[in-house]
């Protein structure tokens, strides 16, 4: 069938693109800060295809158009694209050219290719850049595709942010500042930008609500040696967040004046001297400039050089200090703060959890579970996390995934558009919640019947990798790729892969997908491996998804933690802050090692002994049933 709707919205976009002169228009996910999950008013690729999933790149040419995605994604977005005229580039597959090769395979020399130039990263355009050179392609940065076509787009989100005290941030905004500053000056850059939303609320100790599921407050931020300056909208600061701003020294400045004032060369004047950047002839004056290539967008840095140039000052690759965000590493290592309050706060989200799969049990028992859905189901897990006393919001929108639905990685239940619970195979729970004590993130799968052998052997090897994954001890210096095998080996010995990473980092009361710190075996140019430092906390999530018939997923968030220290090496381990059993009725003893049988049986009774005491006697018993040794 036809998409009549979104087929007109790609005409109106040819047209604007055939007037201004653009032959091919590139739409990427992706707000003004590369975020992850963008707010509804940067949902343009969306507008434009259809495909709602949280990653994808949209190109439109004048006769054709491509939407490339990644593993999560695929069945659903066959199923979101029907009928658009989009097509479907599964990326990594084999043979699915990039986008990069696809527009070098078709636009002219000199061809002109259009894109907002505050979505676009700097690593992602010289990227471009460097494969279309052959090509002599014409960049054209400064336009909005959805300008003048998307009329009803929602507004600029803007809501107000808060103060996270320390007994949450567990370090104060002055600590933080001396810390990026003394990398700063090891760098030797004076000017230090960023637009990464986490990386601000955790520097200012700041959070807000501008971004679905994520606590962020849309701003930029800028710090010199002797000034911190924070761009935002003037609608988001409360009284108490302006007292608080002076308290710490931080400048405010309003959100849509960033461009203009990294335009003003006396910025780096003033910051060169500051650093101690001008020589004492005052013949040459030096502003390096600290940032993250993956992270701004080409605009601000196209006005960052504008800005220097201006001031006499050289600038461009040589003088720039491009590299991870420091804050980055300091945040994605929690403080002891940080960390009581996260272990406290997954106890309190596990034991939700296990009310949650009682709940159904009871169901499943009592010859009911037909009366569900999976939109109801979702509704039950959120009901009982907002229970918990310090309760922000969600951390994403709860996946219940019934049967062929839970191959889809990234499925989402609509109230008039879900699946019915049957008391036969399995239903898929991803679900997650912010607090005030910090961010989780746990998925289990559970029979709700009878499930066939395939199932029960598929869901035992996705249990085996994530037991040895949990119980891994590795060498300092190890980073994601390293371990990753562990929870993959057990699949990949039955010819079966999860097109995804194992695992990802998660941050404080922010992204539920945090970095540096990831597990996977395969990196794309440019992305982050870190080494797994004590204080990280990531997630480890192996499956396997059958599509048309049933999907798997366990999902275990650990902490690094120490282990050992002697002659040959500083030794590491992972500790699990998630405390949810297994499913006893999908695992399959024959498949079970020795090993993961005692690492399973350990895992159940800590899940017991820390958990029944939050739980009602029912509960407890049920408890106990899912928690005896296998």
């Amino acid at each position: 069938m036809i998409n009549t709707i979104i087929r007109e919205r790609l005409e109106k976009l040819r047209r604007r693109m055939e007037s201004l002169g653009i032959d091919y228009y590139l739409i990427p996910t992706a707000d003004y800060h590369n975020s992850e999950y963008v707010a509804p008013y940067f949902q343009t690729r969306h507008y434009f295809c259809g495909f709602s999933g949280s990653n994808g790149t949209l190109v439109v040419g004048m006769e054709e158009a491509g939407l490339w995605t990644d593993g999560r994604y695929f069945i659903q977005a066959e199923k979101e694209l029907a009928g658009t005229g989009v097509d479907l580039y599964r990326e990594m597959e084999e043979g699915v050219p990039t986008v990069s090769e696809w527009l070098a395979d078709r636009m002219d020399e000199n061809g002109r290719l259009g894109f907002d130039g505050g979505c676009l990263n700097v690593r992602q355009v010289r990227n471009l850049k460097k494969k279309l050179a052959h090509k002599k392609v014409c960049f054209v940065s400064q336009y909005d595709p959805a300008e003048e076509i998307w009329t009803d787009r929602p507004a600029l989100p803007s809501h107000p942010a808060y103060v996270l005290g320390e007994e949450y941030s567990g370090e104060s905004t002055g600590s933080k500042l001396t810390r990026l500053r003394e990398k700063m000056s090891q760098a030797g850059a004076q000017v230090y930008v960023e637009s990464k939303l986490d990386n601000l609320m955790w520097l200012f100790n700041l959070r807000g609500a501008d971004v679905e599921c994520t606590p962020v407050a849309l701003a930029f931020g800028l710090v010199t040696m002797e000034r911190q300056i924070l761009f935002i909208q003037d609608s988001e600061v409360t009284g108490k967040v302006r007292a608080y701003a002076d308290s710490v020294g931080l400048e405010l400045q309003p959100y849509e004046s960033v461009t203009a004032f990294l335009e003003n060369p006396g910025l780096y004047r003033e910051a060169a001297a500051a650093g101690g950047a001008v020589e004492a002839d005052n013949a040459r004056t030096d502003c390096r400039v600290l940032f993250d290539p993956g992270n701004l967008s080409i605009r601000l840095w196209k006005a960052v050089t504008r800005g220097r140039e201006a001031a006499g000052i050289k600038a461009g690759t040589h003088y720039d200090i491009e590299k991870r965000s420091p804050v980055e590493d300091f945040k994605a290592a929690k403080n002891e703060t940080e960390l009581k309050n996260i272990r406290a706060a997954y106890r309190d989200d596990s034991a939700a959890v296990c009310r949650f799969l009682y709940w159904l049990h009871r169901h499943v028992e009592n010859g009911t579970v037909d009366s569900l859905t999976e939109y109801t189901a979702a509704q039950k897990m959120d009901s009982l996390r907002t229970e918990i006393k310090d309760f922000v919001d969600l951390s994403f929108g709860t996946i219940s995934a019934y049967g062929p639905n839970a191959a889809m990685m990234h499925y989402s239940a609509k109230k008039d558009d879900c699946a019915r619970l049957r008391p036969q195979g399995m239903l898929l729970v991803d679900c997650g919640g912010q607090y005030l004590r910090g961010t989780t993130d746990v998925t289990r799968t559970m029979a709700l019947g009878p499930v066939t052998e395939n199932m029960r052997r598929h869901y035992t090897l996705t249990a085996v990798g994530n037991l040895q994954l949990m119980d891994a001890v590795f060498l300092y210096g190890c980073t994601g790729r390293n371990v990753d095998i562990l929870a993959r080996q057990p699949l990949w010995s039955t010819f079966v892969d999860y097109k995804c990473g194992t695992g990802h980092g998660i941050g404080y009361l922010l992204g539920v997908h945090e970095g540096p710190q990831n597990i996977r075996w395969r990196f794309a140019e440019g992305m982050a491996e870190a080494v797994l430092e004590t204080g990280m906390i990531v997630s480890d999530e192996p499956g396997v998804y059958i599509e048309g018939e049933y999907g798997i997923r366990i999902e275990t968030i650990l902490e690094v933690v120490e282990a050992a220290k002697n002659g040959d090496g500083r030794f590491l381990r992972f500790s699990p802050l998630t405390l949810v059993p297994l499913d006893r009725a999908l695992i399959d003893p024959a498949f079970l090692t020795p090993q993961t049988r005692g690492v399973l049986n350990s895992y159940h009774a800590r899940v017991y002994a820390e958990i029944a005491p939050l739980l009602n006697e029912e509960e407890r018993r049920w408890l106990r049933t899912q928690t005896d040794p296998i």
